[in-house]
């Protein structure tokens, strides 16, 4: 019995989110139906995954572990398993972990991508994976809010009802806003995330550099951890999880002590 690390990519355009859930398909019901093909065992199922990924969003870097009696090798784990995936959903990586290894829990920080595409029409090619913005947008405003949201912060006012954390101090490590016209990327690198966070901060972003929303309103959101000092939702066919960061070891932050888990 060993324990195997699996790194995936997906299209999260047609799945509700990355969790099983009874209304709906999802990411994690395919990977399991393609893993109970590959195993022969009709009951398998994944031990954790790092983070569970909302309906639409999409993932290059989301990782699963699991515990097998498979005599596959493990660098041939995604080559057989890619067989049985859909199109939309790969396995690009796979190693044999200890068997304490937890996929969440095990992290010390993860990335995530939000795209916008700033042009006066979206690109049929774009459609899926960015947020179309026509109107004007200033950038430097939009660096100058992003600036203040880097460290450790109560970001309860960028959270959503409905997710599990218990506490909502987290620390970003990165924020950057980069532009390769007509496409702007938000880059956010955390130790954890909560509900729906990442698209509440680019949400935010984007209604300051449209003149919607001030600098000093992202300094009230976090002060006072109201909500609507804070940006709108964007939609969620712009974010992508990017990767998830490991140690040797269970390293959780403080938050993650008396906390049951986050919610990307």
């Amino acid at each position: 019995m060993v324990t195997i690390k699996l790194t995936l990519q997906y299209d999260g355009t047609a799945y509700a989110g990355f969790q099983r859930q009874p209304n709906g398909v999802t990411i994690q019901e395919k990977l399991e139906q393609a893993l109970r093909g590959l195993t022969g065992d009709p009951a398998f199922r994944i031990g954790a995954a790092s983070g569970r990924t909302d309906a639409g969003v999409h993932a290059r870097g989301q990782v699963v572990q699991f515990r097998t009696e498979s005599r596959i090798p493990v660098d041939r784990w995604p080559y057989a398993l890619n067989q049985r995936l859909p199109d939309d959903m790969r396995a690009v990586g796979a190693e044999v972990v200890p068997d304490d290894f937890h996929a969440r829990y095990w992290a010390v920080s993860k990335r995530y991508r939000y795209t916008f595409e700033h042009a006066p029409f979206q690109s049929p090619m774009s459609r899926l994976y960015a947020y179309h913005w026509a109107k004007a947008l200033d950038l430097d405003r939009m660096r100058a809010a992003a600036a203040l949201l880097a460290g450790q912060h109560d970001f309860a006012a960028f959270r959503s009802t409905g997710g599990a954390a218990k506490t909502s101090t987290r620390t970003i490590t990165r924020l950057d806003l980069a532009c390769a016209a007509p496409l702007i990327y938000m880059d956010v690198a955390a130790d954890g995330f909560l509900y729906n966070m990442v698209r509440i901060i680019a949400g935010t972003l984007l209604e300051v550099g449209s003149g919607r929303r001030t600098v000093v309103d992202v300094r009230h959101a976090l002060d006072s951890g109201e909500r609507t000092f804070a940006g709108r939702t964007l939609p969620a066919h712009g974010l992508c999880l990017e990767a998830v960061h490991y140690g040797d070891g269970p390293k959780r932050a403080p938050w993650q002590q008396l906390d049951a888990g986050d919610d990307d």
